[in-house]
């Protein structure tokens, strides 16, 4: 299609127009998925789940429904995100381990603390929990506000009437865009006494709040080790919260004893199968060497991960090693966010309180004006049938008299008798004196006669005085803030009795204690072939290799599991890796790349040496420049994983590293032996080779041309007949001895 009117074409920025679609994409992400509402504590998806739920009247008394009949009728209606998201969030409000008060009621395989998923939706049913009821009840005396669903075709609540601090007792999480929200859950019972407290003295601070809330329940249980940074967290909003395994150590057989593991932090809530699989990992690889054996014997009654120690180690030591490398010991960092008027904000502890104190004033003023209204509305109903029985013989004529209903009602309403037969014109005086209200002529017209017995008569008279005791209470607690109150207290002091528990998680100041490890020393083989792949084996297996097996490999360094193994490059520098970080292989096993035990990259490898014998070698240095030093092996003791070796000048790079003992240093007859790439050789003595730092570039052992370089390098002892450098040898005493950094001669070269 050809479009040759220019204003049929919109021509946008690109970058605006991003800007202000990301905007827009991000505000929804805020307000209509991730955040909760301030008031309920509720996200939308779990919002429009519990009123679908309402809707199919799923309440606590009523049958299971099945949990696709339940995700259909939210997504359908209210929710069209995707089927997967809706179960997600139902599942989610069925789990006691994540939840202080769970709010849906699941039947059937609804996941586990393990990890286990939840069966797919066709398998399962729910209905409403009691919890869940604290949120809806009074849902249809219009306490709160309802909009258009998405097609605009249903009305859904934006918020619901919720009377339980849910936000506080079951806390959330959520991640929109560029921000997150994790409020942690917390106990009934201190959570309403907080409320209470605060009602009853709105300038409490936070530290008298702290009185009540101690701190935050997880429904895991577990500890918070840093009850301190609890107080600032409930100040600002923010904070991290440390949380640990509780343990309890028992005797096993064979002298062993077992580290038992009876509550997991939350953050592994959900997830206990694989802090499990992390113990018996670590087992496995040897980095927790005390434990003997790992087992979960959890059931119903509770949690029971059992670790099994070795005899006579330190069990201390060992749970300290477990807190600092597995999940028994986990931060959660706690940002308590949610959306206040379409606005995210950060509340602090007495914020959020404020705010659901202040939602419920709202909520029960609106209930009762509500109740206040119906009363007065039935006491109009009642006041007219107790005036209608001292008339009755007259409405009874009248009725009579009238041709429909229409007309007797005006007669009721308005005293008109226009067209009425009386049977006197006393009759038609006293019924052109009636006013009842419409109401009341509806009420009258419908009323049956059994309510002319006398005892029907007295129920009326007994309502009407019910009804207006009921009005002065209404309206006495709507024109009183206190009595209002003292209705908001007592209704919380119910759900403290049928929601409350003891506190399950503990609060403690516990510093982290360093993990010493204990490793058992053993001789162990580090083998690695000339690709660079390398593995360690122990001492009984390396006896076992044959001769052709180990000629497979470009080197083989003995070494302690305790040690660790330095490698030094022809660019300069020396890597280190922990022996016990080598993994242990069999004969046929091929091992990992060196590159992934250490940051080596691409450069040449010269020298593997353990570090304790680098430690008792001084090492003799020979670059391509000609320059040669000796360093003491002492100079490289450090625990970085890498450092530069020596100094090199631009261009330049190590020809050989060669480790020395302390009695070949002092050998006067040891030799240094230098062969360049034209072919030119020189020896000179190795005392002629000074000790220097290793970050000097060393003194010049032989003068080069400006196109020839060092090309070998080695230490040559007196005795030693043949020399094998790369694929030449060569006869050390072949080559002349002369002054150091003398020009070289013809070198006399064997293949």
């Amino acid at each position: 299609m050809n479009i040759t009117d220019d204003q049929s074409i919109i021509q946008l920025d690109f970058a605006d127009e991003m800007k202000s679609s990301y905007r827009d994409y991000a505000v929804s992400v805020i307000i209509d998925r991730a955040l909760p509402d301030v008031r309920d504590g509720l996200k939308p998806v779990q919002r429009r789940i519990l009123y679908a739920m309402t809707e199919l009247g799923l309440s606590p008394e009523k049958p299971h429904r099945k949990s696709a009949r339940i995700v259909g009728d939210t997504m359908g209606k209210y929710h069209p995100h995707g089927d997967s998201s809706i179960y997600d969030a139902l599942v989610h409000m069925t789990e006691d381990y994540s939840l202080t008060v769970p709010l849906v009621d699941g039947h059937g395989n609804f996941g586990s603390i393990d990890g286990d998923s939840a069966a797919a939706m066709r398998y399962t049913e729910a209905r409403l929990s009691n919890g869940a009821m604290a949120l809806l009840n009074n849902l249809d005396k219009g306490l709160v506000p309802f909009g258009p669903n998405f097609d605009e075709s249903e009305k859904e609540p934006l918020v619901l009437p919720a009377t339980l601090p849910n936000l506080l007792i079951n806390g959330t999480t959520g991640i929109a865009v560029g921000m997150v929200t994790n409020i942690p859950p917390h106990n009934v019972n201190e959570i309403i006494d907080g409320v209470i407290a605060y009602i009853k003295n709105p300038d409490i601070t936070t530290r008298g709040l702290m009185k009540h809330i101690k701190g935050p329940d997880f429904p895991t249980g577990a500890m918070i080790t840093n009850a301190d940074d609890i107080a600032s967290i409930y100040e600002t909003g923010e904070g991290r919260i440390t949380l640990r395994a509780k343990t309890e150590i028992e005797d096993s057989d064979y002298g062993r004893k077992n580290i038992v593991i009876t509550e997991i932090p939350y953050t592994v809530a959900g997830n206990k199968a694989k802090l499990l699989e992390n113990l018996v990992a670590l087992t496995k690889d040897k980095v927790f060497d005390e434990i003997y054996d790992v087992r979960d014997e959890s059931s119903k009654e509770g949690i029971r991960l059992i670790i099994e120690v070795k005899k006579d180690r330190n069990i201390e030591n060992l749970l300290n090693g477990l807190y600092k490398k597995t999940n028994m010991e986990d931060t959660y960092s706690v940002n308590m966010l949610a959306v206040k008027d379409k606005q995210p904000i950060t509340f602090t502890l007495k914020r959020l309180i404020e705010e659901f104190v202040s939602f419920q004033e709202e909520l029960y003023t609106k209930e009762y004006n509500h109740l206040l209204a119906k009363a007065n509305d039935r006491l109009e109903i009642v006041d007219g049938l107790i005036k209608a029985t001292d008339v009755i013989d007259l409405i009874i004529e009248i009725l009579r008299g009238s041709d429909s209903i229409k007309q007797a009602k005006a007669c009721l309403i308005q005293g008109n008798t226009e067209g009425i037969n009386f049977k006197s014109q006393k009759s038609k005086k006293q019924a052109s004196a009636l006013d009842f209200t419409e109401r009341q002529a509806e009420a009258i017209l419908a009323m049956p006669l059994s309510r002319l017995i006398g005892l029907e008569l007295l129920k009326l008279h007994q309502e009407s005085d019910l009804l207006h005791n009921n009005i002065a209470e209404y309206t006495n607690i709507l024109g009183d803030i206190g009595e209002l109150h003292k209705i908001i207290i007592t209704r919380l002091k119910e759900y403290k009795k049928k929601f409350g528990r003891e506190r399950l998680t503990e609060l403690d100041n516990l510093t982290k204690e360093k993990y010493v490890e204990e490793i058992k020393e053993e001789d162990i083989y580090v083998l690695v072939d000339r690709f660079g792949y390398v593995k360690s084996v122990d001492s009984a297996s390396y006896s076992r290799l044959t001769d052709d097996t180990l000629a497979d490999y470009s080197h083989i360094i003995p070494i302690h599991n305790t040690d660790r193994l330095c490698i030094f490059t022809e660019e300069g520098n020396m890597y280190q890796i922990k022996a016990m970080g080598i993994p242990k292989g069999r004969s046929r096993d091929k091992g990992v790349l060196i590159q992934s035990l250490c940051k080596v990259g691409h450069e040449n490898i010269l020298l593997y040496i353990a570090a304790e014998d680098l430690f008792e070698s001084q090492l003799f240095f020979a670059t391509r420049n000609g320059f040669v030093k000796q360093v003491s092996g002492v100079s490289f003791d450090t625990n970085r994983s890498v450092i530069a070796s020596t100094k090199l000048d631009e261009g330049d790079s190590i020809v050989n590293i060669v480790p020395l003992s302390v009695m070949e240093v002092i050998n006067p007859d040891q030799k240094v032996i230098l062969i360049t790439k034209k072919g030119l050789s020189l020896g000179f003595p190795l005392y002629e080779v000074s000790e220097l730092k290793k970050a000097s570039r060393g003194i010049k052992g032989i003068t080069l041309d400006d196109d020839d370089t060092v090309l070998y390098a080695a230490v040559a002892a007196p005795d030693c007949e043949k020399l094998a450098l790369g694929q030449h040898s060569y006869d050390p005493r072949k080559i002349r001895t002369r002054k150091r950094a003398a020009k070289g001669q013809k070198a006399k070269i064997e293949i």
